[in-house]
This record gives structure tokens, C-alpha cells and sequence, in this order.
């Protein structure tokens, strides 16, 4: 959510960053400090009527002892007046304090300033390509066909248990995926000091709600009939892990790393990549979370996090690009996101593989999730303040496995193996020869 009292200091500041989300979405500032008066009002006139019930309620005693009966009649309609007011007061102000909440939920983060202004993809920026796109000396074929031919990749007969959007693997190439995972597990927590974590995959309404997937993007998601939800990033279970809590200032930054399976429904990608795996209902993908003390050491974190995904595709030699999102194609959380692009042959193209983000205290705020600065001579005894959270792919395994299909096949169709991969496939070089 967002500070309320910064918004009334400071409306068009709030209203301009929207606006560079989306032309008219800083409207909503009219709507939130319209519903704001109206919750401040409630409550002033609840507090005033309480007072006066009280400060007469008193008063009815002694105009009764002394035998005033017209005094007695005359406060007890005043103290009946106040309860009146009391209930009223209270309805508006539960009526606006949910109108105000709806508005706030609903609302994305603010970007960052250099956040280049763009309604979707179009405007993301380039910011460097490493390696040279893969030349390969013969047509290529995509993952699919690949991993079909090879017989170790069959999406018939994951649709004819779970529909379309699923895969099955098989052998080395099932052994393949397990060994991307380990490889980026063990790089994430050997060199770059990301705690290895096994959260849940089933979580409640307030987990989506403190990382932001509701209430707006709940049709991205799959729920179960007792009302859990599958998760669709292990961010969400990482970041709420602080959720409801006070950190000691000596565990920041906090980071932390998981490799879990993550389900989505793809609502809004109907017609989009319907053959292979880059689009899927289930896929795995190792996650990075940062939990940082403000937005100085929050940027500084979004540069070694996104450092530590590209090292992954550096080191399997996968030609990538790095792009900064534009304010229309950032996740509704993100004040500012890398995304991470491999090469994929087969389409002549960069696609995402990686996508890295600095939220600032926006989850924090929905999560109630603080830490304590140290006590110093001018400030003993320091208040608690919002933390501040990053995530980012380290990267999405099963797009790894779609690039390293692609950028080591073989004319004859069998797949070199990477040498980052070789000691992870008990020395096998090649797939399916």
C-alpha cells in the first residue's frame, strides 16, 4: 500500500508517477483524498460524540440524585443523540476506510524516475548484449521438435492428463532440467551467499495480497477449493517469510533463494506461444529474494541481483541482452525492473528468461514487515521502519533448458552439453547421442 499522509502532503507528486504508469490512472488521487476526508471526518465526529456520551452519561447521576427530572430527560437524549452519532459515524467510517483500502490495493507502485516512460514492451531500453547471438551452420529447429525427436520431451501425453500448457520430460533431458537447478542453486548460495529456502507452494489470501498478486491479478492464479493458492513465484512465499515481523538491522540485507515448482493460469496469453515450453501452467524456476533497509541499499541490491542471474547465462555461454522495462510493461509491485533476454535461434529473437526487481516498501507496507535501526546517542530509541524487497529469476529453469536446447543442438539433432553442466550430468556430453 502507500504512506496516506504522503499522498495528502503531496497529491501531485502521486498523481504525476501514476500518470507515467498510465495516462488518467492519477485520478485516483481525487478518489483517495475524497475517501480519506470522509474516514478522517467519520472518525473525528465518532471521537467527539463519544465524548460527549461519556462527559453527560455522568452527568445523568447527579441531575437524578438532586431529583432535576427535566435535567435528567434533557441528558439522557443528549447521551441517546451520541450514541446515534456513534454508530452512524462508525458505519461511514468502516465504509470508508474499505473504499480507501480498495483504491490503494488496487494501485501499482510508483516508478522510479529513470524508468523510461512507455505503454508496453516497445519501450523497454537496451541497456547491453553480452555474447554473440548463436550462428548455427544449419537451419535450427526449436525446443520442441528437438526434445520430441530425441523422445525425452512429450507434451500428448501431459495433455492427456493435464490438458495443454503441461510437458513431460524424460531421461537426460529430465536429468537435465534437475541439473540446471542445482548448477544455479549452487552458485546463488556457494558464491553470492543466498540462503537456500523450501517455502511453501500453497498460501493464503494475505500472501498475494503482500506481494501484490491481489486483489487485481487473482485470475493469474490457481486456487484450490479450500481457498489456498497455488503460487505463481516463489517470491511470494520468500518475501512474506518477513511478513508481520521486525528485523534486527545485522540480518540486512537478507537474501534468500528457492526451487520450486510455480503454476499460472496464462489468463491474459491466449494464442501465445502455444507450442513448448516457454509458456507454461507448471514450470520451475529458482528464485531470488532480497529483504534490504531503504531504497540507497535497494538499488545497490537490484544491480548485484540481476549480476548474480547473468552469471548463470554466462557461465552456460548463452548469448543475452539486459533491458529496463518501461513504465507500462513493469510488474505492478516494481518502482524499477531488469529484465534478462536469452537467445533462442529458433525464433531469431531474444526472449525473457530472467526479470529483476526493486519494490521499495510497497510489499513491506502490505506486509506490515519492518526492521529496527541500532540506537544511537541522538535517537535511543528508534522506531521500526518499512523494509525494502527485491526478487528476480536466477533464473526460470525451464527456459534455461528451452535455451541451452536450442543454442547447443547439433545438426544431427542431439544436444551438446554446456560445460558448466558436464560434473551436473555425471560427465555426459551430448543428449541423445
Amino acid at each position: 500500500m502507500f504512506d496516506i499522509r504522503a499522498i495528502r502532503e503531496n497529491p501531485e507528486a502521486f498523481r504525476a508517477a501514476w500518470n507515467r504508469r498510465k495516462p488518467g490512472l492519477g485520478d485516483a488521487v481525487d478518489d483517495i483524498l475524497a475517501h480519506d476526508g470522509a474516514l478522517r471526518k467519520a472518525v473525528t465526529d465518532k471521537q467527539e460524540a463519544e465524548s460527549a456520551r461519556n462527559a453527560n452519561s455522568k452527568l445523568i447521576g447527579q441531575a437524578k440524585a438532586k431529583g432535576d427530572e427535566a435535567e435528567f430527560e434533557r441528558l439522557r437524549a443528549v447521551v441517546a443523540e451520541a450514541k446515534d452519532t456513534i454508530e452512524a459515524a462508525g458505519e461511514q467510517e468502516a465504509a470508508a476506510r474499505e473504499a480507501l483500502d480498495e483504491i490503494l490495493l488496487g494501485l501499482p507502485n510508483l516508478p522510479l524516475d529513470d524508468v523510461p516512460v512507455g505503454e508496453d514492451e516497445d519501450g523497454n531500453v537496451e541497456q547491453k548484449a553480452v555474447g554473440t547471438p548463436t550462428a548455427l551452420s544449419f537451419a535450427p529447429k526449436d525446443h520442441a521438435d528437438l526434445g520430441e525427436a530425441l523422445g525425452m520431451m512429450d507434451f500428448e501425453t501431459a495433455a492427456k492428463m493435464s490438458g495443454s500448457r503441461f510437458v513431460l520430460l524424460r531421461g537426460q533431458l529430465s536429468r537435465l532440467e534437475r541439473a540446471l537447478a542445482n548448477f544455479m542453486l549452487d552458485v546463488q548460495t556457494g558464491e553470492h551467499g543466498y540462503t537456500e529456502t523450501t517455502p511453501p507452494v500453497l498460501v493464503r489470501d494475505e500472501a498475494l495480497v503482500g506481494t501484490g498478486q491481489l486483489p487485481k491479478f487473482g485470475e493469474d492464479s490457481f486456487q484450490t477449493t479450500d481457498g489456498l493458492w497455488l503460487i505463481a513465484t516463489s517470491e511470494i512465499s520468500l518475501t512474506n517469510s518477513v511478513r508481520e515481523s521486525i528485523l534486527d538491522a545485522d540480518v540486512l540485507p537478507k537474501r534468500m533463494t528457492a526451487h520450486t515448482p510455480c503454476f499460472r493460469s496464462e489468463a491474459g496469453s491466449a494464442g501465445r506461444d502455444t507450442k513448448g515450453m516457454i509458456r507454461l501452467h507448471q514450470f520451475n524456476k529458482v528464485e531470488l529474494v532480497s529483504i534490504v533497509r531503504d531504497e540507497e541499499e535497494g538499488l545497490e541490491e537490484l544491480e548485484r541481483m540481476t549480476r548474480c542471474a547473468e552469471t548463470i547465462l554466462e557461465r552456460l555461454e548463452l548469448p543475452y541482452r539486459r533491458m529496463l522495462l518501461c513504465t507500462g510493461d513493469m510488474g505492478a509491485g516494481a518502482r524499477k525492473t531488469y529484465d534478462l533476454e536469452v537467445w533462442l535461434p529458433s525464433q531469431d529473437t531474444y526472449r525473457e528468461i530472467s526479470s529483476c526487481s526493486y519494490c521499495g516498501d510497497f510489499q513491506a507496507r502490505r506486509m506490515d514487515a519492518r526492521w529496527r535501526p541500532k540506537p544511537t546517542e541522538d535517537n535511543p530509541k528508534p522506531k521500526p521502519e518499512f523494509v525494502h524487497t527485491l526478487n528476480g529469476s536466477g533464473l526460470a529453469v525451464g527456459r534455461a533448458l528451452v535455451a541451452v536446447l536450442e543454442n547447443y543442438q547439433r545438426e544431427d539433432g542431439t544436444i551438446a552439453v554446456p560445460d558448466a553442466l558436464k560434473p551436473y550430468m555425471g560427465g555426459l556430453e551430448v543428449i541423445g547421442a
